[in-house]
């Protein structure tokens, strides 16, 4: 798929228990993908992961304990991209505490179904409009040299005003809160031959307060003075909203794209763009009751894939 040979030696444990899910895994090499779609060889990584099982509206935990040896290299040896710093070498704990709260708007349960025939995919076949909000926090303690750029941070290169930061020799503490809003909303049953499936997702990500609040309040002081508002910090303050859409072809098939959307801010009308776009072709497994073959293709990446997927709603 990316034009080279990998072999990769895979062990994975999974442990299911009443109220949370146990899982151990090693790989040697690892492939990884960072925010912007690179990816990235880590010669080996461990991890231990422990979460709260997942509920509507509840508050949850997620704990995960990683181990990253050797340095990671671009996956195609392209030298000028800098790797992420959760994939230099340490080890690196991280706790998480977030709160649920699912709202439905309105959902039509057996309205128009057809009686005595089955959805293409049961989890897609209840029009519905629906919406989500998760508020967290989240902590990171980082031992040897994935602690080294803590202090620069990922965003404005500091740990001033709202964000907890602490580094010494090679350890490095931080703590921020997060923040997603999403909103679902579709048409038809998925079980009539033609267009009986349009669905719509929309999600917003902010993945730093401390940079959202720290951008709002430079934004704040420049407009105060009569400057001109930095390109940067509006990009900052706008959310990370991921759209898709889906639609019903014919049958089992349908169209699906997901994109990224992203305030250009070389743009002096700061219009948005669209970045990261996938399309892809699903054949729902009606025989499976929730699954379905995906074929994508992401033309920044160049790459093209066929996925079995299943109970994804």
């Amino acid at each position: 798929m990316l034009g080279r040979e990998l072999v990769v030696k895979l062990s994975s444990i999974r442990r299911q228990f009443s109220n949370h899910n146990l899982m151990l895994e090693a790989v040697l090499p690892g492939l990884f993908v960072d925010k912007e779609g690179t990816y990235w060889d880590v010669p080996l990584s461990m991890a231990i992961d422990l979460a709260s099982s997942v509920s509507d509206s509840s508050l949850s935990y997620h704990l995960c304990l990683q181990h990253n040896s050797g340095q990671p290299k671009h996956f195609r040896g392209n030298d000028k991209f800098e790797a992420p710093m959760s994939l230099l070498p340490g080890l690196c704990a991280k706790a998480a505490v977030s709160i649920k709260k699912t709202v439905e708007i309105w959902r039509e349960k057996n309205g128009k179904k057809l009686k005595m025939v089955q959805p293409y995919d049961i989890l897609l076949s209840e029009p519905h409009i629906s919406g989500l909000g998760i508020i967290g926090a989240v902590a990171s303690a980082s031992l040897g040299e994935n602690s080294s750029r803590l202090s620069l941070g990922e965003n404005f290169q500091n740990c001033k005003s709202f964000r907890l930061c602490a580094q010494k020799s090679n350890f490095g503490l931080v703590g921020d809160l997060f923040g997603t809003v999403s909103f679902s909303a579709q048409h038809g049953n998925f079980q009539r031959l033609f267009l009986d499936l349009t669905r719509v997702n929309a999600r917003l990500d902010i993945p730093s307060g401390s940079a959202f609040m720290y951008s709002v309040a430079r934004l704040a002081q420049q407009i105060y003075n009569s400057r001109q508002p930095d390109p940067e910090l509006l990009r900052a303050i706008c959310p990370d909203l991921r759209v898709s859409f889906q639609q019903q072809i014919i049958g089992p098939f349908s169209f699906r794209v997901d994109s990224r959307v992203q305030l250009d801010s070389l743009n002096k009308d700061y219009s948005s763009c669209f970045k990261e776009s996938v399309f892809a072709i699903d054949w729902a497994l009606k025989v499976l009751g929730s699954a379905k073959a995906s074929f994508w293709y992401s033309p920044k990446q160049q790459e093209a894939m066929v996925e079995l997927r299943f109970f994804e709603s």
